[in-house]
């Protein structure tokens, strides 16, 4: 079945595309949650300034990521954990939970399904994590796991 995109769908595509997808994916999925519309020439005319409109909050959003994605690049979070002498591996590993809550500490609204890490963290080390702020913007950030002192908290 082809369909118009209303919203942007990872992994199918953006606002305005039209795509095919199987039938039970677009009337079990796509078309009771207003994700998109069945592709013919009445539904593309009628969507046509609803998309328009759509693909412009799409780019004011775009570029206020860019903006934001700047400010995370340079950023560096720091997690304190305890840890096994001998091979530094953690009792507990640093999660995208654990990443979302120390970018909100330091004023940043992003949900833990937007962060990806290439790994799991469970030993101590530097890493990064992907952030995905928009379809379109991709930012990495640094992440430094560290022993823990008797005398300091988690972070």
């Amino acid at each position: 079945m082809n369909v118009i995109l209303l919203e942007h769908i990872d992994d199918l595509g953006t606002v305005g595309q039209t795509v095919k997808v199987k039938d039970g994916y677009a009337r079990n999925y796509l078309l009771p949650r207003k994700l998109a519309c069945t592709a013919t020439d009445k539904n593309l005319n009628y969507y046509r300034t609803l998309i328009e409109s759509k693909l412009k909050k799409l780019a004011k959003a775009k570029g206020a990521a860019e903006l934001q994605a700047e400010k995370l690049s340079a950023l560096t979070l720091n997690f304190l954990r305890k840890s096994k002498d001998q091979d530094a591996r953690l009792f507990g590993s640093v999660t995208s939970g654990d990443v979302a809550a120390a970018l909100e500490a330091q004023g940043f609204e992003i949900d833990r399904k937007r962060i990806s890490l290439s790994e799991p963290i469970k030993k101590l080390g530097e890493y990064k994590a992907a952030v995905r702020l928009h379809p379109e913007v991709v930012t990495n950030i640094n992440i430094v796991v560290k022993l823990e002192d008797e005398g300091e908290n988690v972070v």
